[in-house]
């Protein structure tokens, strides 16, 4: 039987042969015409029904499969349980029901928009259906992040323990105590155990964690899963924070803090630094980029913004110490902050390399800076405390003053940081300094040369400190109303310098010129101790004027007066100067044999010439016992002699 389609091109085709006709009239033309048109418009219409009728067929199709899916999303609200807790297969299957949401939503929406209202239902429906299964993605994803953490407990930390360090780096400077030097060390700046990766999730949902992710965004919910993951990352670094003891602190609670307790938590923070940055951190953006590793921006944005406030916090500690008060002591701590930020600026421009991470990577710059700019005025501070050092009272003793010692062990602490200290004092017109030292000594050829640690800014600010110091101590010798003693003081500190210098890598910087100069000084105060000491009681021992007058006979009388001035004002050396201190042994050593030389020989020498006229009875002392008495002097500790005629 024929179809209606092959009837209608049976007739197009006769009306197609009347036409051309030659004899047909105008009037039978338009009739024919008319039909044909007729004709098409009727085929036309049928089209449009089966259109029509195939589309029906589709949507309820569609109607169908939404329908197949809501119950299976709805079916899980109404479930207690997690999906991804019943295993493998419910998860594939619920992800796949998702998915299929997706794209029907996207097949709706590319239909003429002159569906019906029906069509408009069914897709409102398949949004609602999506907007709940994504609510429930978004608990399943949090879910497995925070039940799949792994603890971070990396089993070389020892934070606890430093709470009871005994000797820090500043007791170094405060104590004066040449002892602590050998204890303090500086923290360890190298990669060793804290540069690797950890698991901070169980890699196992990595998979699981990704595949939601891809979703998600796939559906344009890709912000509920960011902020998702933002929010759980936030709560897990506070966490780690936590563990490392970094304490949530405001600048107006560091400025607040004794010296010892800031000390503390300035080791603390150095450490946690450097764990958080090269461990937690590192371990935070590989997570990152595992789960959202095909979408490299959100994966950048994600873990900018997770940790954004944890790295910012341990900076803010940085700040508050960098705008803190110029304090000497700090000095060390502050070089040691500096020289970890600059040790870790290039981890951290590597994990906040994209846009999403600038604020960070600014703000490291911005703080590495204020650091130098403290570290140089805290310096010059130091410079101006020394130089402002006054004393009421003569120093007891005439030892190394307590801040001679200071200094030297001040500055031979900082020599662990010469490059850092090269840094922040370096001057902007350093290139056009004069060839003289801060004391105007003229620089060797050796240290004058271009790239010599004698020309480094640090040896520039080293050599300013010293001469600082040197004018101080001269002030300071003029509290001694004995000239021998304001000698012997200077000679103590000036040697005390000299050594410092000579057994460090101070030398380095200082150089021999400085060296010899200072060795030079030391053995001036020297001699001019035992001029001003010794010279008018060896002048007792002199031959002038113990004749007779009128005639050349030696006068006994005068023999005798002039042994009596001679032991009395030995026995007043003596009694002084045993109290005085020269507390180097080789110094002290050195000082007595040059003393025992001049005296023991010309007192030997004038008793020996005169034997004949002296009475053994005026003999008080023997040179054996003046050499005795010599090795007496200078250990602190006044004695007096009561001994009368020895042999």
């Amino acid at each position: 039987m024929e179809t209606e389609d092959d009837l209608i091109a049976a007739v197009q085709h006769i009306v197609k042969a009347l036409k051309l006709k030659k004899n047909l009239t105008d009037d039978s033309r338009k009739i024919l015409a008319n039909l044909g048109s007729q004709l098409i418009n009727i085929s036309r219409v049928d089209e449009t029904r089966n259109e029509e009728h195939e589309e029906n067929e589709g949507f309820i199709e569609i109607e169908h499969q939404l329908d197949s899916i809501q119950d299976k999303v709805m079916n899980w609200e109404k479930d207690q349980s997690m999906i991804w807790d019943c295993g493998p297969e419910e998860a594939y299957e619920y992800l796949k029901a998702v998915d299929e949401t997706r794209k029907l939503i996207e097949m709706l929406e590319n239909k003429s928009p002159n569906n019906s209202n029906s069509d408009g239902s069914l897709l409102r429906r398949a949004h609602d259906v999506l907007q709940t299964a994504m609510s429930r993605l978004e608990e399943e994803f949090r879910y497995l992040l925070v039940q799949n953490r792994q603890s971070f407990e990396p089993e070389h930390m020892s934070f606890r323990s430093t709470e009871e360090d005994i000797l820090e780096a500043g007791s170094v400077i405060s104590s004066g105590d040449d002892s602590i030097e050998d204890v303090v060390h500086r923290e360890s700046m190298g990669r060793t155990s804290e540069d690797y990766v950890i698991e901070l999730v169980h890699q196992d949902v990595i998979t699981d964690l990704k595949s939601i992710a891809n979703v998600m965004f796939d559906s344009n919910y890709g912000r509920e899963c960011s902020q998702v993951f933002v929010s759980v990352q936030k709560d897990a670094l506070d966490d780690c924070l936590f563990i490392l003891e970094v304490e949530k602190l405001s600048i107006e609670d560091v400025l607040k803090m004794e010296w010892n307790v800031l000390n503390s938590k300035i080791r603390r923070w150095m450490r946690a630094m450097k764990l958080f940055v090269r461990v937690y951190l590192a371990s935070e953006k590989l997570l990152t980029d595992q789960i959202f590793g095909d979408l490299e921006s959100v994966s950048s944005a994600c873990f900018a913004e997770s940790s954004k406030a944890a790295i910012l916090q341990l900076l803010n500690f940085c700040e508050a110490i960098a705008i803190g008060p110029h304090q000497p002591e700090k000095l060390i701590r502050i070089l040691d902050m500096y020289e970890v930020l600059a040790d870790l600026i290039p981890d951290i421009a590597a994990l906040y390399s994209h846009e999403a991470g600038s604020c960070v990577r600014v703000e490291c710059q911005d703080i590495q800076k204020r650091l130098a700019d403290c570290a140089k005025a805290t310096f010059l501070e130091f410079e101006n405390a020394v130089a402002s050092n006054v004393s009421a009272n003569a120093f007891p003793g005439g030892g190394v003053h307590p801040l001679t010692r200071y200094v030297m062990n001040y500055i031979r602490t900082l020599m662990d940081y010469t490059k850092t200290l090269d840094d922040v004092l370096k001057d902007q017109d350093s290139e056009n300094a004069l060839s003289v030292s801060p004391d105007m000594s003229p620089l060797s050829e050796d240290e004058n040369a271009s790239g010599s640690p004698s020309r480094s800014p640090m040896a520039k600010h080293f050599r300013s400190l010293i001469s600082i110091l040197e004018t101080n101590l001269d002030g300071k010798s003029n509290l001694y109303k004995d000239e021998s003693l304001q000698h012997l003081f200077l000679m103590n500190n000036v040697h005390y310098m000299a050594e410092k210098v000579k057994n460090s890598e101070l030398r380095t910087v200082l150089g021999d010129e400085w060296i010899r100069k200072h060795n030079w000084k030391f053995q001036q105060h020297a001699m001019n101790y035992e001029r001003a000491t010794w010279s008018s009681i060896l002048a007792l021992l002199k031959d002038e004027g113990i004749q007779n007058p009128g005639s050349n006979s030696i006068s006994r009388t005068i023999l005798k007066e002039r042994l009596q001035s001679f032991y009395l004002a030995f026995e007043e050396v003596y009694k002084s100067q045993t109290g005085w201190s020269i507390p180097d042994c080789q110094l002290r050593d050195d000082l007595r044999i040059s003393t025992s030389l001049k005296v023991i020989q010309a007192y030997r020498t004038f008793v020996g010439r005169h034997t004949n006229h002296i009475s053994e009875k005026h003999i008080k002392y023997t040179a054996d016992d003046l050499e005795d008495h010599i090795l007496d002097l200078f250990e602190g500790s006044q004695k007096s002699l009561h001994g009368g005629h020895k042999k």
